[in-house]
């Protein structure tokens, strides 16, 4: 079936995913590939110490990236966008959305970017004896308790920014598995919140005599296939104002990042795993067992249909980076030179190939924000070198880009070596590796393993929320997502695999020597130059 014909008969699933400085939606159709796209860029903002975007510019990012969406394809095909066979929403996961009696929302909005729970993933922790990041929701919960906050006892309902704007559109309050387990630990077994864990929570805080339990708060799970609601005709309005939209189209459940690039790489399955780069980076790997210790550098989810994920997530990646492209860009337009962003960033990137394999002892640290990894409380970007370093161009990117997968590294280390986890595939995807070859090698060196990108690789989470839309509308019986993705989606699917190269993986070794060596003097530039 064509494109146009697809769109025509509603043969196609929408996917929308709200990442950290763009809001991207990808219809495709009915051969699983993108056939139109839409985005929006925006930004977090820092007020008052927290990090946030507001209800306002979540919901006209939301619009205006449907309505690019509906412009692409009106440009495309020559129709007008009505309605699709499915649609899904997913979102950076963890943060804190906290609303009332009356659905108004209680405090800003706090991002997976904030590091200010910290005390309360300590004793939550220790709690349950399993580790709770300081970015998880029931983190941010414990910490607003812990502080006195006011609104506490108002709470009703907690959710995500995918679970809000999946409850503004259909009015179900649920959460796909994968991203309810980084708001509360997961039983694997149930699929649902791990009751013990619940139990342990509602009797720490049974002395505050708040009105709900944490049960009574929180979003219903469902696990990917399940149907979550359909549009309401209030949503297809909050959706495209326009009014060209159509209520009734059926929506599957919302999904996080994590599980959005689980299934845009195929890694679903057990001994795969993926890292995503973007805005932060995270590396899943799905495991065969539960791990022998509770590690503060990984966090353990699950997969969209509930299977327990090792995940290594880091804040910061390709922000620094991003910012050290746009001065030279700015330079060469003091120059004279016209170069598109693109060609900027490919230059670059190539030309971080001809320097020092451990890049003539130039570090970079990219930390727009903290880095629980590394025991960095605040961002603090930064190029540290001797009078003895090789100071180049080249050297210098290749520190930027080793940078943005130094804390990654460090904590897979610890899932390969440690651990023993065993891996069969990884798999890249995300805007670090636009640029071919590059960041791909580059990883395979921090990894000491193979990597492969596939050409959906600059798709990202967006492409896997309409697959796992597709998968809800489309999946026959007993059919497993596993299955679906590998027999139907991925068969055909041409990627690219570098292994490692030994001199790479040497290289990469000394520069994280380097990295960790320099690394009290980021935390001092911490304390040194308070915001």
């Amino acid at each position: 079936m064509d494109a146009k014909t697809a769109i025509e008969n509603g043969k196609t699933a929408l996917g929308i995913e709200f990442g950290s400085t763009r809001i991207k939606a990808v219809l495709i159709g009915d051969d699983h590939a993108p056939i139109a796209s839409g985005s929006h860029d925006w930004e977090n903002s820092y007020i008052n110490g927290i990090w946030t975007y507001s209800l306002e510019e979540i919901r006209a990012g939301l619009q205006d990236a449907y309505a690019n969406l509906a412009k692409d394809v009106k440009a495309k095909y020559g129709i007008t966008l009505t309605t699709v066979g499915a649609l899904g929403f997913s979102a950076m996961m963890h943060g804190y959305m906290v609303f009332d009696e009356n659905d108004r929302l209680l405090v800003p909005f706090r991002t997976w970017r904030n590091n200010n729970a910290a005390p309360a993933a300590e004793k939550l922790t220790e709690l349950f004896n399993y580790h709770i990041p300081a970015r998880w929701s029931i983190a941010h919960l414990y910490q607003a308790i812990l502080n006195g906050e006011e609104h506490v006892p108002a709470i009703r309902f907690q959710t995500t920014l995918e679970g809000y704007i999946h409850w503004m559109l259909t009015g179900r309050k649920v959460l796909g598995v994968g991203e309810a387990s980084g708001m509360f630990p997961v039983d694997m077994n149930t699929r649902q919140y791990d009751r013990t864990m619940v139990e342990k929570f509602d009797a720490l805080i049974a002395d505050k005599g708040y009105s709900w339990k944490l049960l009574d708060i929180l979003p219903e799970i469902l696990v990917a296939g399940d149907n979550a609601g359909t549009l309401t005709e209030a949503g297809a309005l909050l959706l495209d104002p326009t009014g060209n939209l159509k209520p009734g189209i059926p929506v599957c459940p919302p999904e996080g990042d994590a599980g959005t690039g689980m299934v845009a790489t195929n890694s679903v399955k057990r001994r795969t795993g993926n890292v995503s780069a973007g805005t932060s980076i995270f590396g899943m790997i799905v495991l065969e067992k539960e791990l022998n210790k509770v590690h503060p550098e990984i966090d353990l989810v699950t997969t969209p249909v509930g299977d327990l994920v090792a995940m290594v997530h880091c804040n910061n990646c390709t922000s620094d980076i991003n910012a050290w492209v746009n001065v030279f860009g700015e330079f060469a337009k003091v120059l004279g030179v016209n170069i598109s962003k693109a060609k900027l960033y490919d230059d670059l990137y190539f030309k971080s190939e001809e320097g020092d394999k451990d890049c003539g002892g130039v570090v970079a640290f990219n930390f727009f924000s903290g880095e629980h990894i590394v025991e960095v409380d605040e961002g603090r970007p930064m190029v540290v070198r001797t009078t003895e370093s090789k100071f180049n161009l080249a050297n210098l990117m290749r520190s930027h880009l080793y940078s943005t997968m130094a804390t990654l590294k460090i904590g897979l280390d610890i899932l390969l070596k440690e651990e023993g986890v065993r891996l069969d595939s990884i798999t890249g995807h995300g805007g670090l590796f636009k640029t071919e070859r590059v960041g791909q090698s580059y990883l395979a060196a921090a990894i000491n393993a193979p990597v492969t990108v596939m050409k959906t690789a600059g798709e990202g989470g967006a492409w896997g929320m309409a697959l796992l839309a597709e998968y809800m509308l489309r999946k026959e019986e007993g059919e497993t997502l596993e299955a679906y993705l590998g027999n139907k989606v991925f068969a055909n699917q041409q990627g690219t695999t570098l292994a490692p190269d030994p001199a790479d993986v040497d290289g990469f070794n000394a520069f994280i020597e380097n990295y960790k060596k320099a690394l009290p003097v980021e935390r001092l530039a911490v304390t040194a130059m308070k915001q």
